[in-house]
């Protein structure tokens, strides 16, 4: 159940934005942009906007919402996290989107996916028939920013049925902390569908009436061995 940073650098363009206010981002979304802001650091905050077709791409890819982010704004670079996303309601339109500059020696919290792995060879799965429920999908820890994983692997090989995998047993990596505030969430659990277990104890429970059947017919026959024996002793006085 290990963290994995990624080496690859995620990286866009944004542009500054000049017009602020509800028409000016009509107009912008109009033109195919979606404007934003970008805020933190020793810096103003500022608007900006971005290529909406370009940023709806980048949306699709799940290390953009949780990973260390290269914005390119004029002719400097800036290290930024993802923060927020406004979506139009039924469009498939980005209405606005913050981002956060970072400083890289202070600590960020940030929420990073699970990626489970390994339950097809589980003993609950593989013996037992069980399902693996993920009860989170995503967790949030506190690191710097040179030790954020893009995503944590919580390895399902062990799990056996009516057990579950906590927060606590996740290898998140050097220098990364789960954010619980005191609590051990449970990450995930080896349960039995209720078809499979009402079959199994449909089968045992027929499995165990088997032997007291069996014994009622043979009491049953015995019965009418005697009768038959006593029939055919009437018939002969």
């Amino acid at each position: 159940m290990a963290a994995t940073s990624s080496s690859s650098k995620l990286e866009f363009t944004a542009f500054p934005r000049a017009g602020e206010g509800r028409g000016a981002s009509r107009r912008l979304r109009h033109a195919g942009k979606a404007p934003g802001i970008v805020y933190g650091g020793t810096d103003k905050p500022a608007a900006i906007e971005l290529d909406h077709n370009a940023l709806w791409h980048a949306l699709k890819n799940e290390a953009f919402h949780s990973s260390i982010l290269t914005m390119t704004l004029g002719n400097a670079k800036q290290r930024v996290l993802l923060r927020d996303v406004q979506m139009h309601p039924y469009r498939p339109q980005v209405l606005h989107i913050d981002f956060q500059r970072i400083d890289e020696n202070k600590k960020i919290h940030m929420k990073v996916p699970l990626h489970f792995v390994n339950a097809e060879v589980s003993p609950a799965v593989k013996l037992g028939g069980a399902i693996i429920s993920h009860v989170m999908t995503e967790i949030d820890v506190a690191c710097l920013p040179k030790d954020l994983p893009e995503f944590i692997a919580v390895d399902l090989s062990a799990i056996e049925i009516g057990h579950a995998i906590k927060v606590s047993e996740l290898k998140l990596g050097d220098g990364v902390t789960a954010v619980t505030h005191g609590k051990d969430p449970v990450v995930a659990t080896a349960v039995v569908p209720r078809a499979v277990a009402e079959a199994e104890d449909t089968a045992t429970a027929d499995a165990a009436a088997a032997p007291a059947a069996d014994a009622k017919a043979g009491d049953a026959k015995a019965s009418d061995a005697k009768a038959a024996d006593a029939k055919g002793g009437d018939k002969k006085k």
